[in-house]
């Protein structure tokens, strides 16, 4: 493995793709960063160091010879529409599947590649009726089927990928070494507070600003509505960033392994939520969160990012083991800290008054 590295990130406007363009960016072992990504560069990665931006979409096919003309030796796969496109789904489908398969053959067919890391999902074990708080799904059981698209695409896009892996092993054909990483929901300052994303704990703290649908959604969480299966786990996002790096540059190299990306230890439940936000429980029924779910899809064409099959994800249920990733990385945050606290490289950027460190 080289002791110098030169590294492609897909996704880097995004929140985990611009984050992980930071922080190799500071590590004397990388001498250049390339990343893509259809959106422009935002002015915070124009400040970041080693570099290089290429705006294109990864489904376009218009980006493999200036990248590949860099030497990459190592490839990160983060970019995902992970909003749901309403009345488009052929499009996302291409973006995020042929577009990851488009990375994949990359990867593969890329001589100076030498390692491969995806980012996959933890919603692919799929949240169901029958789920229940006591089983953790290890890597070993695999995804289920879902009709929650962003499950769905991630589990084909993984299929994919074990697929080019397996016919390349077969045939004696060279390939890269791959880790494929199913995060919990990535939370920290930077998420919250720098780069605000129309998610659950952010319309929980009422950081979600400006607009009608934004204030909506802000009176909808005055309380936290949460049916009796409600459960999360969270990986804080200076955690998500140090196994990525430490699966992308360290000693250790798998052929091909997948690793839950959450921390060993109790999730997060509703009354956690509302104790580290303030608020009281709402309880609800499953039912009313997929009335509800159906009704701002359809009312907002989109905008509230209540999806088909999503609703279950706020209903039942659907806890990974971490153990298997605790064997390689420890993890700094427990899911309920990295939930609660501010802490973090990105505190900075937490209004003074609004910091809640851990004691």
């Amino acid at each position: 493995m080289h002791t110098k590295h030169t590294i492609f990130i897909t996704g880097g406007a995004g929140y985990v793709g611009e984050m992980l363009c930071d922080q190799f960016s500071k590590r004397d072992d990388v001498t250049q960063i390339i990343t893509l990504d259809k959106e422009p560069q935002s002015e915070f990665s124009k400040t970041i160091p080693k570099l290089t931006y290429i705006q294109a979409n990864t489904a376009d096919g218009a980006w493999q010879e200036k990248v590949a003309a860099y030497s990459p030796d190592v490839v990160i796969h983060t970019a995902w529409q992970i909003r749901a496109m309403y009345g488009n789904p052929a499009e996302e489908w291409r973006w995020n599947v042929d577009g990851s398969d488009a990375v994949f053959a990359f990867a593969f067919e890329t001589p100076s590649v030498e390692r491969l890391v995806y980012y996959s999902t933890a919603s692919g074990y799929s949240a169901r009726k029958d789920n229940t708080f006591e089983h953790f799904f290890t890597e070993d059981e695999g995804f289920r089927e879902d009709d929650y698209i962003y499950a769905r695409e991630k589990a084909v896009a993984e299929e994919r990928l074990r697929a080019r892996y397996e016919a390349a092993r077969e045939a004696g054909r060279r390939m890269p070494h791959i880790v494929v990483m199913r995060p919990a929901a990535i939370t920290g300052p930077r998420g919250r507070y720098m780069r605000i994303r129309f998610g659950l704990q952010s319309a929980l703290q009422g950081n979600l600003k400006g607009g009608f649908v934004n204030r909506i959604v802000t009176l909808l969480t005055s309380f936290v509505p949460a049916t009796s299966g409600w459960v999360r786990q969270f990986i804080h996002e200076d955690d998500i960033t140090d196994a990525t790096i430490q699966f992308a540059t360290g000693d250790d190299t798998y052929d091909y392994e997948v690793f839950n990306l959450t921390p060993t230890g109790t999730p997060v439940f509703s009354k956690d939520m509302a104790q580290a936000v303030g608020k009281r429980v709402l309880p609800i029924k499953p039912w009313m969160a997929r009335l509800a779910f159906f009704f701002f899809w359809h009312a907002t064409r989109g905008r509230i990012p209540t999806c088909p099959g999503s609703w279950r994800f706020y209903s039942y249920p659907v806890l990974m083991s971490g153990e298997k990733l605790a064997k390689v990385y420890a993890c700094v945050y427990s899911s309920r800290d990295a939930f609660r606290y501010t802490d973090g490289r990105y505190e900075e950027y937490v209004p003074e008054q609004l910091r809640a460190p851990a004691p």
